[in-house]
């Protein structure tokens, strides 16, 4: 199901921030990270909401560092907390768990792939290139 609105349910906003679902439902009831109830009566955070959150835990170092294995061509879920955009170039952060990645890209690249704060994309890593795919809620 695809839909309009950048929202997550709480397994989505699971996967992308690294955690457990009971984790982001303990932030969601304390207040920490906003949510409301979809017309099913699941918990939804607005996009623009979800990266505001991913970007602040970053900043305070609370998402930590933790090792991973990985190899050269590794595909990185991951939402957008900010884009740069001047008349050529386009620089889009994208927070993945504990890491946050930045791309350089073309800003028709950027345009093209609507990337916008609070929408999912992926980063695939090959070497020392790094691209962003723009990608849709499960």
């Amino acid at each position: 199901m695809v839909r309009n609105v950048a929202e997550y349910r709480i397994n989505e906003v699971a996967a992308v921030l690294g955690v457990s679902p009971d984790t982001v439902r303990r932030w969601v009831d304390a207040g920490r990270l906003p949510a409301r109830r979809d017309q099913g009566g699941r918990r939804v955070v607005e996009g623009a909401d979800l990266a505001a959150f991913a970007r602040a835990r970053i900043a305070d170092g609370e998402a930590g560092h933790t090792a991973a294995t990985s190899s050269a061509r590794n595909r990185l879920r991951g939402i957008v907390t900010e884009v740069v955009r001047d008349r050529v170039m386009a620089q889009v952060e994208i927070t993945t768990g504990p890491y946050r990645l930045v791309s350089l890209m073309s800003r028709e690249a950027a345009d093209q792939l609507d990337l916008e704060v609070g929408v999912l994309a992926e980063a695939v890593i090959k070497s020392t290139n790094v691209v962003v795919e723009r990608t849709t809620p499960h």
